[in-house]
């Protein structure tokens, strides 16, 4: 049986092209911006199709629970492309990971982008400090704390660089708490990586994805 008929017609040609991936997101958010979108993936014949020959998304996107923050719609996706993780604050908890480490060694995934997002309130929180309301939230705020903390914030006014810095805090955590995802990206040996992460952060009001490449408190 050929590629063709294994995969579903409009699957990502390259999973393991990190460039063409990263274009492809930054093509679709810019489709996104202008109010342009194609809506691709989305026919009745997709959805058949990934039903019979199962998922093959091209990323995972590890995302704030924010409703404002829809990355199939963001990156102008469909059915099937994206592999998608929300947890309020784009947090690296048992869960996240865990969902994360599915989608790599079970599907194949190689390339992962925390988006965090302008105006979060899990991050906010997080620089208030005190009692969030309850145990449970206390605990996800917790994952933000070093954040808050490598940014020396107590402000609001430092909302932005939080929130940035907590994407790639949430990197760190990844790699530190997952084997799999540690090894795939920092394989031992002088191996070739074979997962990629990268970071970004959503403005809510454009709808601009803006990739970064550093963190604003390191």
């Amino acid at each position: 049986m050929s590629t063709e008929e294994k995969s579903c017609p409009g699957n990502f040609e390259d999973r393991s092209d990190f460039k063409k991936i990263r274009e492809r997101l930054e093509k679709g958010n810019e489709r996104y911006v202008k109010d342009e979108p194609d809506h691709p993936n989305q026919s009745k014949g997709r959805r058949e199709c990934t039903k019979e020959k199962g998922q093959e998304p091209f990323a995972i996107i590890l995302s704030c629970a924010d409703s404002r923050v829809p990355p199939e719609l963001i990156f102008d996706t469909g059915v099937s492309d994206l592999f998608v993780v929300r947890v309020a604050g784009n947090i690296a908890n048992i869960s996240s990971i865990a969902s994360i480490e599915f989608a790599i060694a079970q599907l194949g995934c190689q390339y992962i982008l925390v988006l965090g997002h302008e105006k979060c309130g899990a991050v906010d929180a997080a620089i208030k400090g005190g009692n969030a309301g309850s145990d449970n939230l206390n605990q996800l705020v917790g994952h933000i704390l070093p954040a808050v903390n490598a940014c020396n914030c107590k402000s609001e006014s430092g909302l932005e660089e939080v929130t940035k810095e907590n994407v790639f805090h949430t990197v760190d955590e990844l790699k530190r708490c997952s084997t799999i995802i540690r090894n795939a990206v920092n394989p031992e040996g002088g191996k070739k990586p074979t997962v990629k992460i990268e970071t970004a952060y959503y403005h809510l009001a454009s709808g601009k994805v803006e990739f970064i490449d550093k963190s604003p408190c390191r």
